[in-house]
């Protein structure tokens, strides 16, 4: 059965409210001295978004017979350092970004060294909530430890955002490739993490056709993900996206629209959507994970 898209729209609201509730555990400020922290972490934590990433480890955690309570921790550990980047990416030294969701990016509230600091404490936090899960294994913890640490790092978000700076100058050689490999890391790699974060929750994780179902799904998704970001760059309002629009060219960033026309680049996005739900059809029984990449494939912000 596929889902409509405003049941689609509906679950992954549900989610983002569910999530949030969970994440709001996930930060302390029971330390008076400590309070400036907590609140700079939590204003990001908490500042809305579509907690896509949260939503994929529970749907794939549901769509494999799962427990909610072992992949919420899962899922609140993704989000916060999906959160952390995100802190990290609109400082000056980095896309020097004002605004975040319609509100002031965090180092415009409360100065860049703290910024730096919560984002660092988003990082660090995420290994422990997953580590102090009770419903997880062991071995779950450590497999979605390693997957995480993985994700994170210098061969997956943190790779993809160095390849991104390099590519603001011009002393590298970039194509097309360079850009796929580029948003594979810095975008995919979370997304890819968060579907297989849902088969471990799920007692799936040493189920290599799952995963790798899962993570041809996930890859395709992230890449479409971003193209269309891309295109909301050029085509999208500031309103309703919540930011500045016009920042990548301005910034002389490689995007998808160097090598495409918009038109070409909706086309490009629209193959990718229906490779991952081609990817994910002989799991995904309801529609959720199909009608989720459609939905992501249209969104206006």
């Amino acid at each position: 059965m596929m889902e409509s898209r405003d049941l689609i729209k509906n679950k992954i609201e549900a989610c983002a409210i569910e999530t949030e509730t969970a994440l709001a555990s996930c930060v302390s400020a029971a330390d008076a001295d400590l309070k400036k922290i907590a609140d700079a972490q939590t204003y990001s934590l908490l500042g809305g978004g579509k907690r896509i990433r949260p939503f994929l480890v529970l749907a794939f955690c549901e769509m494999l017979g799962g427990a909610k309570e072992k992949a919420m921790p899962l899922a609140c550990a993704l989000e916060m350092i999906h959160t952390y980047s995100l802190i990290h990416d609109d400082l000056p030294c980095m896309d020097d970004d004002d605004y975040r969701r319609g509100r002031l990016t965090n180092h415009r509230v409360f100065g860049e060294a703290t910024a730096v600091l919560a984002g660092d404490a988003l990082l660090t936090g995420a290994f422990g909530v997953v580590a102090e899960a009770k419903a997880l294994s062991a071995e779950e913890k450590v497999a979605a430890l390693a997957l995480l640490s993985a994700a994170a790092g210098a061969e997956g978000m943190i790779g993809g955002q160095t390849m991104d700076m390099a590519a603001q100058t011009d002393d590298i050689s970039t194509d097309e490739a360079y850009l796929v490999k580029m948003h594979g890391m810095k975008t995919g790699a979370l997304i890819r993490a968060a579907a297989k974060l849902g088969c471990i929750a799920a007692g799936r994780g040493c189920d290599e056709t799952v995963l790798a179902a899962a993570d041809a799904y996930a890859a395709r998704i992230g890449l479409a993900f971003q193209v269309v970001d891309d295109l909301l760059d050029v085509t999208g309002d500031a309103q309703t996206l919540g930011k500045n629009v016009g920042v990548d060219s301005a910034a002389n960033k490689l995007t998808f629209l160097r090598f495409y026309t918009v038109e070409g680049a909706e086309a490009y996005a629209a193959r990718l959507t229906e490779e991952a739900v081609s990817a994910i059809t002989a799991y995904d029984a309801d529609g959720t994970l199909a009608a989720l990449a459609r939905y992501l494939l249209d969104r206006k912000h």
